[in-house]
């Protein structure tokens, strides 16, 4: 069957399902997968070259092509009314219905070990609750998939090209929706950045490692009349000192040996008519920052080895985690280029002292984290929260997400409980509110969950050895592991 040929067919087939669909809805709410439904199914999708397949609310397999069922090795009979997970124990359906997510153009690996390109397809009624689900199979080997990648090879370089040097000049990706916090001094941070964002004059941003600087620059950029025009990243710390200027102003040809022939344009030039974020300003060296001043002054430079002056129009977005006076004391940073920079400054404070926007940003980093793991965790529990509310978090924003990620991977649950939380969090926490003792009940199932899951890891999952090392019997082990959840 030729392509023009399938894809008519998809085209009536699909036409012919939501016709069924829509007188369906007329039905009570348990025949939308009635026989009748089935039947209508299989006469729709069974002639068709595509593997598809129809599942129930409850994951189990109500119809199914025979092109997948062949494609899998089964009888259509040995496939229907089966949970998913016993026909293929790899299948993310069941993670797909707790999501209520689609997962597009996935690579997925069968039990029967084919390696396929398929779609996974939630529907959900007028509530938002799951009804069924639909997948397909793109691409039933990937062999077809390298095919059409070989035949396109050519435009898919092009356009990655095209894409990374629209990302590095138009790199701006955050706006102040992903900036979470409704703390008092977070919500004067936001103040001060929503309103430097409607300006020209430089900014400095000052905070501690992982409060989340660089999301403020995004965002004021983002916020600006700037906004379509590049936005370029620059980190003075992680740049040696003496590549840091062609980096910054680019060089001519035969400026020093190893030179670009043509020479190469510095971030500055990337950034004209735009914004250019110069993170960790405090590490820059001071021939650096004499010349960077100039930039802020005349609003021009010279590469490395030209003559030529290169003029720019671009607004200095700076930040720092280090205390620029006392630099400055230390004769390690210009009071002049200070000066130049701290037009509109903006504190960050850090996580320590916003203690009320943790439970905000514990719900969005573990939706960001779970989608990223493939793992969906969605509650944590009152113990545990407490514990993260009491720490100090020097590490700030970017020390809570690693936190979090750990207690993920530890927990086989969709809750995280103090015993998936490190030891030295729940050591050194300490209570914000004067409060009531902890029952003595408590503080023992803690300490007992903690010892448990510390020993399983150290035995890679040993039960027996793990009961040997805690001196209890095998069986008195298997009781406190389903006494705490712990697999």
């Amino acid at each position: 069957m030729s392509g023009k040929q399938i894809n008519t067919k998809m085209q009536e087939g699909a036409k012919e399902f939501q016709n069924l669909h829509n007188n369906s809805l007329v039905l009570s709410e348990d025949s939308i997968l009635s026989e009748y439904f089935i039947t209508m199914m299989n006469k729709i999708f069974d002639p068709l070259p595509v593997p598809f397949i129809l599942l129930d609310k409850d994951s189990r397999v109500r119809m199914i092509n025979q092109v997948f069922a062949d494609y899998l090795g089964f009888s259509k009979k040995e496939i229907i009314g089966k949970p998913v997970l016993e026909v293929d124990k790899y299948s993310r359906f069941p993670y797909v219905f707790k999501t209520k997510k689609a997962e597009i153009a996935w690579k997925h690996t069968f039990e029967n070990g084919h390696t396929a390109i398929v779609h996974r397809l939630p529907v959900l009624d007028e509530n938002g609750e799951i009804k069924y689900g639909v997948g397909m199979v793109l691409f039933e080997d990937l062999h077809q998939f390298r095919d059409i990648i070989e035949k396109n090879k050519l435009l898919e370089t092009e356009l990655y090209l095209y894409k990374n040097q629209l990302k590095e000049m138009h790199g701006a990706k955050y706006s102040w929706d992903n900036i979470i916090g409704n703390s008092e001094k977070m919500s004067a941070a936001k103040f001060i950045g929503r309103r430097a964002s409607q300006t020209n004059s430089n900014v400095l941003i000052l905070g501690e490692s992982g409060t989340g600087k660089e999301l403020f620059a995004h965002a004021i950029h983002n916020d600006s009349v700037r906004n379509f025009s590049p936005f370029v990243k620059v980190n003075s710390a992680a740049i040696p000192s003496e590549l840091l200027e062609s980096e910054l102003f680019g060089y001519e040809e035969g400026a020093f040996t190893g030179a670009k022939k043509g020479g190469k344009i510095g971030k500055f030039e990337l950034a004209n008519g735009g914004s250019i974020f110069l993170d960790e300003i405090g590490d820059m060296p001071l021939k650096m920052q004499a010349k960077l001043l100039r930039v802020l002054q005349e609003k021009e430079f010279e590469r490395v080895g030209g003559n030529n002056i290169v003029k720019v129009d671009v607004r200095v977005i700076a930040a720092t985690n280090k205390d620029l006076r006392q630099l400055i004391d230390e004769g390690k940073f210009r009071e002049d280029l200070y000066y130049r920079l701290n037009v509109m400054t903006i504190e960050i404070p850090p996580l320590r002292e916003r203690h009320g926007d943790i439970g905000e940003l514990v719900s969005i980093l573990l939706n960001k984290l779970s989608n990223q793991l493939g793992k969906y965790v969605s509650n944590i529990s009152e113990n545990a929260m407490e514990h993260l509310i009491g720490h100090s978090w020097p590490g700030n924003v970017r020390e809570l997400e690693n936190v979090l990620e750990r207690a993920i991977n530890l927990t086989d649950s969709d809750t995280i409980l103090p015993v998936h939380l490190p030891i030295y969090l729940k050591q050194h926490t300490r209570r914000i509110v004067d409060g009531p003792i902890r029952p003595l009940k408590d503080i023992i199932e803690d300490t007992e969950k903690e010892a448990l899951a510390r020993c399983l890891e150290y035995t890679d999952g040993n039960k027996l050895q793990t009961a040997k090392l805690l001196e209890i019997s095998r069986s008195s082990l298997y009781d406190k592991l389903e006494k705490y959840g712990i697999s």
